[in-house]
């Protein structure tokens, strides 16, 4: 929080001191270049902090769920493989505005400031479609 309130000021701070997310939200999403001085605050702890915690799990196996894979850059690097989950934009928005009470508009606005659909496709290994699929079929795949 320190560091985001230094960069983007008090107007990003709840009384109790934790993010205004949705404040947040509109003016990364509003300003390309506060979403790119948001993102090089935060990618670099997220990183760092998953690493550590990685290393602490001593597992064969951990698993990274990565919002931002492709616009972050340097987690395809950083991982044996990338399963990427998808469904179809329609879906998305549905289930967004389901989660979080988002506007349609809004969930599209964020939509198109990711990475294509095509371009998460083309860095993953292993692809699974979850749209108009139930639970079963999902854990079977």
């Amino acid at each position: 929080m320190p560091a985001l309130r230094a960069a983007f000021g008090d107007g990003v701070v709840q009384p109790d001191g934790s993010l205004d997310r949705n404040q947040m939200r509109r003016l990364a999403f509003a300003d390309a270049t506060v979403r790119s001085k948001l993102e090089s605050i935060l990618h670099p702890m997220i990183f760092d902090e998953a690493q550590r915690e990685a290393a602490a799990a001593h597992a064969a196996v951990v698993v990274f769920d990565i919002p931002l894979l492709v616009e972050s850059g340097h987690w395809r690097d950083s991982v044996h493989r990338v399963l990427v989950i998808d469904c179809s934009e329609s879906t998305q928005v549905a289930r967004v505005m389901a989660r979080s009470g988002w506007t349609a508009t809004g969930v599209k606005a964020v939509m198109a400031a990711q990475a294509d659909r095509q371009r998460r496709h083309s860095i993953a290994d292993d692809l699974i479609v979850n749209d108009g699929i139930n639970e079963t079929d999902l854990a079977r795949q």
